[in-house]
């Protein structure tokens, strides 16, 4: 992951950008309040090939170890995800039950579920 300064510049992002494409690799931009912060997507060799400590506008570099770079809070310096189903936010802040069965047996055993969770109260 490439934290940029909050001085950097589109220029420099870009030229972040440019370089991780070019090594083989996909950048994942996250725009924050203060900074951007790049993901760096690809196989090992590849993204360890890259040269951007020093770079304009790089603040640091921190590597993400977790195979689920994507989905990860470090990615996001913080930020929850917050998803929108049908009117129903969830993530964040926001707290939802979801329920059903585990398998589904037929059609009116999956609604009699579907409405003893409702009436339950939960949101999905």
């Amino acid at each position: 992951m490439v934290v940029m300064k909050e001085s950097a510049t589109l220029a420099d992002v870009e030229a972040v950008i440019e370089r991780v494409e070019s090594a083989g690799a996909s950048a994942h931009v996250s725009r924050g309040e203060l900074v951007t912060v790049i993901g760096v997507i690809g196989d090992r060799e590849h993204v360890g090939s890259i040269e951007l400590e020093g770079a304009p506008g790089v603040d640091q570099l921190v590597p993400i170890l977790k195979p689920y770079k994507l989905a990860s809070a470090q990615l996001k310096e913080g930020a929850r995800t917050v998803v929108e189903v049908d009117g129903r936010r969830i993530g964040g802040p926001h707290f939802t039950t979801i329920a059903g069965p585990c398998t589904v047996e037929s059609r009116e055993v999956m609604l009699e579920t579907a409405r003893t969770v409702r009436d339950a109260g939960a949101g999905l």
